[in-house]
């Protein structure tokens, strides 16, 4: 399904029934690394994955900004009149989860994964290896994730929906980057999960949705 936000149009798929649950992917990926997940939520959840900008099926853009991504997630549950909403986002989707639930109330639940505030929030490893790949081709998604985000500690606790911060063992994001997190968005709940590296639990897994059940039931 296409719905047009912004002056661009966002791509999406919607199933199941019960509390509405947007999920968001990572970058360079698309709404698909849930379809796994999905078969698993949509017996208790309305599902809503979402191509963000630029990525899957959505439009096209010459440059991105995780505000920009952000207003687009808001003005996706406004069109749609979306309430009570559980969002979950990894990766680059977990940094537009966090700017979206400061900017609506329409998120009542917000679980990230494997996200970061600061450009140098991720792993010294990681961000030599885009260094080096965006000297070969500049990419707009690459250049996204070497120059932002540029999230505050006085943003963080704008976030009054119940929070879970989930990172794996081996994770992408230094576990400093999401200590702060949970440390400063208020009542949050962080959780590291043994045995996994940043996207294992999540891309074409199912493992990753006990987290979101326990956040709906639990929190």
């Amino acid at each position: 399904m296409m719905i047009d936000v912004n002056g661009i149009t966002l791509n999406y798929e919607v199933c199941g029934s019960g509390r509405p649950l947007i999920l968001l992917h990572g970058n360079g990926e698309d709404l698909h690394i849930f379809d796994k997940g999905i078969e698993q939520l949509k017996g208790r959840f309305t599902c809503f994955a979402v191509d963000s900008r630029d990525h899957g099926m959505s439009s096209p853009c010459p440059e991105l900004h995780y505000s920009d991504m952000a207003d687009d997630m808001v003005a996706f549950m406004d069109r749609l009149n979306l309430e009570n909403v559980l969002f979950y986002g990894f990766s680059d989707g977990g940094i537009i989860g966090m700017l979206a639930a400061m900017r609506t109330d329409r998120i009542t639940t917000l679980v990230i994964s494997g996200a970061n505030v600061t450009p140098d929030g991720v792993s010294p490893k990681l961000k030599r290896f885009m260094k080096i790949m965006n000297r070969f081709a500049l990419d707009s998604k690459l250049a996204l994730m070497l120059n932002e985000p540029h999230i505050t500690a006085e943003d963080l606790r704008k976030i009054h929906a119940k929070t879970l911060v989930l990172a794996a063992e081996r994770e992408a994001v230094t576990d400093a980057e999401t200590k702060f997190i949970a440390a400063n968005i208020p009542g949050a709940k962080l959780h590291f999960i043994k045995g996994e590296d940043h996207g294992s639990y999540i891309v074409n897994s199912t493992k990753f949705v006990k987290y979101l059940i326990y956040a709906h039931t639990q929190m």
